[in-house]
């Protein structure tokens, strides 16, 4: 290899601290095969008008670009009013991406029968929802129960008059800002369609009102949408329980037919998985010559399987193609999200099948191979037999699986937190199945606070390098670390999801906690839908507290955040009273005043802002600090309704 050549290879290889990734990256060069990281390597500067969220192509005058010397669009249209609408688009297409996906699950609870391909794993659960939802479950078989929580679910969607019904999962000082700002979520398609309206020529151009229908749209996702995918799935597939499972591209079998899980909907994914261990395909694969199926995820889907069946973590997003270049891999089947269209090139230099299976979701060069619920099961089972057949094309020579994987525990839902908490309960004198030792242990400072650490990965930072450095900054001084998607795919890749890891990561306190409740000091809670979860245990702990949300010591973050999904999550996690603090920062600097606004003004209205700082490092101190600002207001908080209140109660006795 030529000393230019080494040089580039050293330069892909700096974009992440994965080391089977780097390894793959050398791969990947030696093969001819372009990956994101050489492609990265060509944009050496990138657009400025866009970085700032300045460029308006919202009509056909355009595009117009902001400038000293172009102040204003054709239309007149100012900086304030171009960042504006474009930060609202991106929160919109963000609460469409997820709302689809919980719209689809909703769908799928309507096709359950006993004895079909989708049935209902969560019978106490679906009740207990229904009944939330003002469906009265009295007399009815679950499966009829189901119809019509699915129906009403759907109206969720577009119904014409009211708000949304999972608002009243929120603390009610909560619900009251919503409701005095005029941000309370309706119909989740009304907000997304009322953004998309506003934002057209000759529309909305007040940078305040912009921002206001950005966090309403955004709410109606992670109050709405995100919230019904969540608990929808848990009633179709199960609640997930805490799970063993192995992280990293070494969970690649070698003499098995590998099958990779790439996208976001379970509905898709749960069906591959009852296929897969069908007997018939089991022989079938043996009869090709393999020992067996081997399963593993990527992205949300990976995150998705693991916490309901353990299934391996292959990896995150930024390894999607590094998993293919392996040369180990039968077939990725994807639905949708987070797809790079290069995976139907990368795989052409390979044996593996690029399967798409979503009409949201085609890719030029894909084998397209649509799947329908109606007929999920033969449809999954045509889908893996494509892959098992395709085991005899695997060229040996090709083949290069890294050593590197990690161990970790996975799969805390609500239910599981609270599960975990009873471990440390005196039952003589405490309730079960109780949020009280979470609260107290964050009142007497042995926790600091509980970080939300969620999101992607950006090829602006090194690949999980800011999840990283901030998760174990964050342990280290005794703050509890939850999180999502790509950011859980990375710590447990590393480790930071073993019990066994708290004394060598976390601070004395934390370490204590995790030990006793048994618990790794970094709880995996799925997938980005089940970001949702966090805002329902904030609840729960405000509600049991008598608080808002934006009283708790907690706080949201997005070290690598890339997708139009983490703006509207930011969005709603801001909207909700948490503090957001973000690691690579949004196309909004055009407009001082959006900045102003944003990571400032909105702390006035809704109790937090955004932060953002591009130095993990500094990042984590920041969320630190926010959150140590807290502490004496919300232990003043917990003396005057809480421990007052309990020791009333035990006068009263």
């Amino acid at each position: 290899m030529e000393k230019k050549d080494i040089n580039v290879l050293e330069q892909m290889q700096d974009m992440t601290v994965d080391l089977n990734s780097k390894v793959l990256i050398e791969k990947a060069e030696k093969d001819g095969v372009e990956t994101m990281y050489k492609r990265k390597l060509g944009y050496k500067v990138q657009c400025g008008f866009g970085l700032q969220g300045v460029c308006c192509r919202n009509c056909g005058m355009g595009p117009c670009r902001i400038s000293a010397k172009t102040p204003r669009g054709l239309c007149g249209a100012d900086q304030h009013t171009i960042v504006g609408r474009n930060f609202a688009r991106m929160a919109a297409a963000g609460t469409a991406a997820h709302s689809d996906h919980a719209r689809d699950i909703a769908h799928t609870l309507a096709l359950t029968a006993p004895g079909g391909d989708y049935q209902v794993k969560e019978p106490q659960k679906l009740v207990e929802f229904a009944k939330f939802m003002d469906v009265d479950p009295e007399g009815k078989d679950i499966y009829e129960l189901a119809h019509e929580v699915a129906e009403v679910c759907l109206m969720e969607f577009g119904k014409p008059f009211g708000v949304s019904k999972l608002l009243k999962r929120a603390p009610k000082v909560r619900q009251e800002i919503w409701h005095n700002l005029g941000i309370e979520p309706r119909a989740i398609d009304r907000e997304i369609a009322t953004v998309m309206h506003s934002t057209h020529v000759g529309c909305t151009a007040d940078l305040d009102s912009l921002i206001h229908m950005s966090l309403r749209c955004s709410l109606a996702d992670g109050w709405g949408g995100s919230m019904i995918g969540t608990m929808l799935s848990d009633i179709l597939f199960g609640t997930p329980k805490p799970v063993h499972t192995e992280a990293n591209l070494n969970v690649l079998a070698g003499n098995n037919v590998n099958i990779i899980l790439h996208g976001h909907e379970p509905t898709l994914s749960e069906m591959i998985v009852a296929a897969s261990e069908l007997p018939e395909m089991q022989e079938l694969a043996k009869e090709v010559g393999a020992d067996g199926i081997t399963l593993s995820g990527i992205c949300c889907t990976g995150n998705e399987l693991t916490m309901r069946h353990g299934v391996k973590i292959a990896g995150d997003f930024h390894q999607q193609e590094l998993a293919v270049i392996t040369g180990a891999v039968e077939a990725m089947i994807v639905d949708v999200q987070c797809i790079f269209p290069a995976m139907a090139e990368v795989s052409t230099h390979y044996h593996t099948k690029f399967i798409t299976t979503s009409p949201k979701a085609k890719i030029t060069g894909s084998t397209y191979m649509e799947f329908h619920e109606e007929t999920a099961m033969e449809d999954a089972k045509t889908i893996v037999r494509e892959a098992i057949l395709n085991f005899k094309n695997r060229d040996a020579s090709k083949v290069l699986v890294p050593d590197l994987k990690s161990e970790g525990m996975v799969g805390y839902a609500e239910e599981a937190i609270v599960g975990q908490l009873n471990n440390v309960v005196n039952t003589q004198i405490d309730e079960m199945d109780s949020i009280k030792p979470l609260v107290d242990v964050l009142a007497s400072g042995v926790i600091r606070g509980v970080v939300g650490v969620v999101g992607c990965n950006n090829a602006k930072t090194p690949s999980n390098y800011n999840h990283l450095t901030i998760i174990k900054e964050l342990i280290k001084n005794d703050f509890l670390v939850v999180t999502t998607g790509c950011g859980a795919s990375a710590a447990c890749k590393n480790g930071l999801m073993l019990k066994e890891n708290a004394p060598k990561y976390a601070g004395k306190g934390l370490a204590t906690v995790c030990e006793l409740v048994d618990i790794p000091p970094v709880i995996h809670l799925g997938s980005c839908v089940d970001n949702s979860r966090i805002l329902n245990v904030c609840s729960i702990v405000a509600n049991a507290c008598d608080m808002d949300i934006s009283d708790l010591p907690v706080a949201g973050c997005a070290p690598e955040w890339m997708s139009e999904k983490a703006i509207a999550i930011g969005t709603y996690v801001v909207g909700s009273g948490i503090d957001t603090f973000l690691g690579v920062m949004p196309p909004v600097t055009g407009s001082d005043r959006a900045v102003e606004l944003l990571c400032g003004g909105l702390k006035d209205q809704v109790g937090a802002c955004f932060y953002v700082n591009e130095n993990p490092v500094e990042l984590a101190k920041m969320i630190m600090d926010d959150i140590e600002a807290k502490r004496p207001a919300f232990e003043a908080l917990y003396q005057e309704k809480v421990l007052n209140k309990r020791l009333a109660e035990v006068a009263a006795e």
